[in-house]
């Protein structure tokens, strides 16, 4: 299911190469990521632990846009930092092709309708 706001969709459903393996040993594979906000890449910039190291990034931004994955309860940093490395690559993909916009949608944003 993907969800849609005044005709856009701004949910994605995914579903991840290997999967997420939960502390109770339970497999993740299937779940949702939401477009993002301004707010989701400029919270980051602001954490210690990205300010100490840029990589950190990727794990948060994509813990505040994640609203799903299997029947994880809460998608927090920690759950990003145990995915596979497959799977981290896969959802960083993911996050850039529902993020940018495609050519022509550019194009259109320039005549100011």
């Amino acid at each position: 299911m993907t969800t849609k706001t005044a005709g856009l969709q701004t949910e994605f459903e995914f579903t991840l190469p290997r999967g997420y393996v939960a502390p109770d040993g339970t497999l993740h594979r299937k779940g949702r990521m939401r477009l993002a906000t301004a707010m989701d890449e400029i919270a980051p910039l602001r954490d210690p632990r990205v300010k100490a190291n840029q990589a950190y990034l990727v794990i948060i931004l994509l813990a505040r846009v994640i609203t799903q994955l299997g029947t994880v309860e809460v998608i927090e940093t920690g759950v990003i930092e145990n995915l596979f490395s497959a799977d981290l690559t896969y959802l960083q993909n993911l996050y850039r092709r529902i993020n940018e916009l495609e050519p022509d949608e550019e194009a259109s944003d320039d005549s100011g309708e």
